[in-house]
This record gives C-alpha cells, structure tokens and sequence, in this order.
C-alpha cells in the first residue's frame, strides 16, 4: 500500500472487503468508502459498525458501477476465488475444465477492476508458497490433480482446524500479469519465500 497515494477524499471501493475491518484497518482516516461482497451478513456490519456505503454483489455479474468511478480499488485476498458460480465450481473435477471456467471468471473480474478505478491494488496468495493458505496444508496440494485434491480437502474437513470449500485458484507472478497487463506485480515475502503477489495501479 505504501507504493499508492490516497488522499483522504479519494473515492475507495473495497471489493469482496466482508465487514469493511481490514479496509477500516488499512485507512482509518478515509471516509468516502464503499463496501461490496456477496455476504448480506458482512454487509450490514460494515454499514453498522463502520458507516460504510455498501453494495450487495451477484457471485458472477459486472460490477453495478460505471467506468472510473472509483479513486482506488483494494480487493485483498478475493480473485483467488472468483471462479465462477460456487456450488457448480467445487463439484468440477476435470482438470481442464476447472482452469479453463476458473481463469475465465478471473479474467473478468480482473477487468471489472480495471474498469470501475483509476488505480488499484489486487493481493492474492502465491500459489508455491509451501503452506497453502486456504488448508494450511503443504504447498503440494496446489500441484495435485483437481480430483484428488478435492478428496484431500473433503477429508481434512472432516478434522482439520481450517476448513474450506475448493473454490479457489491460485496465481503465480506471470499469470497475474496476465490478468493486470498495465499493473507493476510486488512480492510480499516470508523468510526469503514469495508469500504473496500485489498487482497494483498507482
């Protein structure tokens, strides 16, 4: 965040930002700030707690907002699971098909980022960090082939402290910038490890 400028009256939309905590966290003094997710719940404690405007989402439709509309836009931790319609996506098991429908609605929503902000900053985790951060389990569950990787996840449910539903996606840095063409791409390392990439429009 230190690499983009955001005066106090900027505009800021926080996509997928849930309550508005970690927004609020980040930007304590900004008040022009809008909220959108796909959890109505979220929704109304980030209206409640914060005095945020918000907007409710559809899991797969355009963004309700028009070109440029926003100063910046911070999605931290979203597009990894912006695959596509979550019941039909966790149930894919061809792998193929899953990268295919999965990078097809990141595509977009990517796009959607760059359409509705004049700058942004998009993180999601690396894909070969060796703790995978959805399971906490090791990073090799990310290379595993889309079956045997849903049978993994269904059976750590079962006892595993961290749940999670295999919706989501993972980038590496050239794939990101794929997503972002007009975006610088930062690392944020761990013990000298990539942990998570940054694609950001200052």
């Amino acid at each position: 965040m230190q690499t983009v400028d955001i005066p106090r009256g900027a505009s800021v939309l926080d996509l997928g930002g849930g309550t508005g905590r970690h927004i609020r966290e980040i930007l304590p003094e900004h008040k022009n700030i809008t909220v959108c997710d796909i959890s109505a719940t979220d929704l109304a404690v980030a209206r409640q707690r914060y005095g945020f405007k918000t907007v409710l989402l559809e899991e797969t439709a355009r963004l309700p907002f028009s070109d440029q509309e926003f100063d910046f836009c911070f999605c931290s931790s979203v597009i990894e699971h912006v695959t596509g319609p979550k019941q039909q996506v966790v149930k894919i098991t061809d792998d193929q098909q899953f990268h295919d429908v999965a990078r097809a609605h990141q595509l977009r929503f990517a796009n959607e980022v760059s359409r509705v902000a004049r700058s942004f900053y998009v993180q999601t985790p690396y894909r070969y960090f060796p703790i995978e951060s959805h399971t906490w389990l090791p990073g090799l569950i990310v290379v595993l082939p889309r079956r045997s990787q849903i049978a993994v996840i269904d059976l750590f449910n079962r006892f595993w402290f961290k749940k999670t539903a295999p919706d989501w996606y993972l980038f590496d840095g050239d794939e990101l910038q794929q997503m972002f063409p007009d975006a610088r791409i930062y690392r944020e390392r761990y013990l000298g490890l990539t942990k998570s990439l940054m694609a950001i429009r200052a």
